[in-house]
């Protein structure tokens, strides 16, 4: 039986977000001050490029006890044994994906809108990625759901949530209050003067919400 995944602070992170820096080194920064999960997104590396970033993801958080996630890439993930894959409404469908890894894998679905909520494969999927919770300059074609939307969505989930899309240390906590299980972010944490700094202050944040007091 697979261990539950924690979403709780959860990085994305790629060659494209870390310029000038090693994503390794940031994941692992991430990881030892209260990352939870890591999820590798690489849009634009070759296949091989990206197989090696995932094993040296996989060497580095697998002593941390942080699981890693391969964005889209289904064949990436199995190449490296990953802990999982996400998916998004454009990529491999979710049930396929299951289908592919296995019952022992996670598997997420982003999703952002009633529609893609309500035909989403709850037994394939493991959690949901619902956003774009604010405006955000990392992914250029998220779709902005905005905060109200999301509360709406993510109350209606059968599934854990983790709110993407523009959160920072500013606005994690109204994440959190509008149902959400935990936070996704890029920018965040890789565009941080202190990852390590930043990582702690959004763990602060979320666990303030989720057991205030």
């Amino acid at each position: 039986m697979k261990p539950l995944l924690d979403l709780s602070v959860y990085l994305i992170l790629g060659p494209q977000d870390c310029p000038g820096q090693n994503p390794v080194d940031i994941a692992v920064t991430a990881a030892q001050n209260g990352a939870t999960a890591v999820q590798l997104r690489d849009k634009t590396g070759k296949t091989r490029e990206q197989i090696q970033l995932a094993e040296q993801l996989i060497q580095a958080l697998r002593p941390l006890n942080v699981p890693l996630l391969v964005n889209d890439r289904v064949d990436v993930a199995l190449a490296v044994d990953a802990d999982g894959v996400h998916v998004g409404q454009d990529d491999m469908d979710a049930t396929k994906a299951r289908d592919l890894i296995g019952p022992e894998k996670h598997l997420g679905l982003s999703v952002s809108t009633q529609d893609e909520l309500d035909t989403a494969d709850i037994v394939a999927c493991d959690y949901f990625g619902i956003g774009a919770c604010f405006p955000t300059n990392s992914k250029v074609d998220a779709a902005d759901v905005g905060m109200q939307n999301f509360a709406v969505l993510t109350a209606q989930s059968k599934l854990p949530v983790v709110g993407i899309g523009g959160i920072s240390l500013f606005n994690a906590d109204q994440v959190i209050k509008a149902g959400a299980d935990g936070v996704a972010v890029i920018s965040a944490i890789c565009g941080a003067s202190s990852p390590s700094a930043a990582t702690r202050k959004l763990l602060e944040v979320v666990k303030s919400v989720k057991n205030p007091g």
